[in-house]
């Protein structure tokens, strides 16, 4: 009885497709070079800085301690990891109030205007963030704009009110340079929006809270998502901000990160504070990716 072998049929690649895809593997090298340079290595030394001991003369010497890591235990230091965190968030929540209604106006708005409304976003881009960042202070600080107002013209107050060097100001400055984080990723979603299925709602008795909760922020919550690590993480990581107009009194991670690194001797806790605030950032964008999957997988 003959016996018939089947062989699977092996799919061959062209010389063409040979060379594209030599080409491509080519073309990565340069990004990989470049990230292993100037990311890999340097975190790496960060992170073996982070368990050295502080030297006064070399900066750093062994042997290896992770008191570095246990010093960030301290209660001066976890009230700063945590105003942090709260600032990030509250400019995050903020952002979001503000900036959901500002990109569905923006989306519902004639073509003809849409991109005068988008112009008008993005413009606080042309100048540099640090003149910004003065130009907040300028108006909240004791001989600044809004004391001039309540102060000198409206007779509210005797005494300025204290808003430079608070929290508050600190919000202020990062909700404004981050809000436009916020606004573009909710209005790309927005202009995708199949805005006949809220008029489907509506046929179907339903109103307007019904329409945004059951439609509408289902269908943008990516938008939605991406608009908060985009204010979130930078937020966390700030630095010009809270220098500027938060001071002592409002410092943060990256202000202390700073202040260690410009220390003789705190390089190696500068290290470590780093590492933290990486791990931060890196969670971040773990629940990031979590939520992103859960909201496409439900879309």
């Amino acid at each position: 009885m003959a016996t018939i072998t089947t062989v699977a049929a092996v799919p061959r690649v062209s010389a063409s497709e040979r060379r594209k895809r030599a080409t491509g593997r080519l073309l990565v090298w340069p990004a990989a070079i470049w990230l292993l340079f100037f990311f890999v290595f340097p975190l790496i030394i960060v992170l073996i800085y982070s368990f050295l001991t502080p030297d006064s003369i070399f900066q750093v010497r062994g042997p290896l301690t992770i008191n570095n890591y246990v010093r960030l235990t301290q209660p001066t230091y976890t009230g700063v990891i945590w105003r942090s965190l709260q600032t990030a968030l509250v400019t995050t929540i903020i952002s979001v109030l503000v900036g959901y209604p500002l990109a569905w106006f923006i989306s519902t708005r004639p073509k003809e205007t849409r991109n005068l409304f988008l112009l008008m976003v993005v413009i606080p881009f042309w100048t540099n963030f640090l003149v910004r960042t003065y130009a907040w202070l300028f108006i909240l600080n004791d001989n600044g704009l809004i004391n001039s107002i309540v102060k000198d013209y409206l007779h509210l107050v005797d005494t300025p009110i204290q808003l430079v060097n608070t929290s508050f100001a600190v919000t202020i400055g990062l909700v404004y340079g981050y809000l436009p984080f916020m606004v573009l990723p909710i209005y790309t979603s927005l202009e995708k929006l199949n805005f006949r299925l809220i008029e489907a709602v509506y046929d179907l008795g339903g109103n307007d809270w019904q329409a945004f909760w059951r439609v509408v922020l289902p269908l943008t919550l990516p938008g939605v998502l991406a608009g908060c690590v985009l204010v979130f993480i930078p937020a966390l990581g700030a630095f010009v901000t809270p220098d500027l107009l938060g001071g002592a009194k409002a410092l943060m991670m990256a202000t202390q990160v700073n202040d260690a690194v410009s220390s003789p001797t705190g390089k190696p806790f500068g290290s470590a504070l780093s590492i933290v605030l990486m791990a931060l950032v890196s969670i971040a964008l773990l629940i990031y990716f979590r939520f992103a999957d859960r909201s496409e997988t439900a879309l």
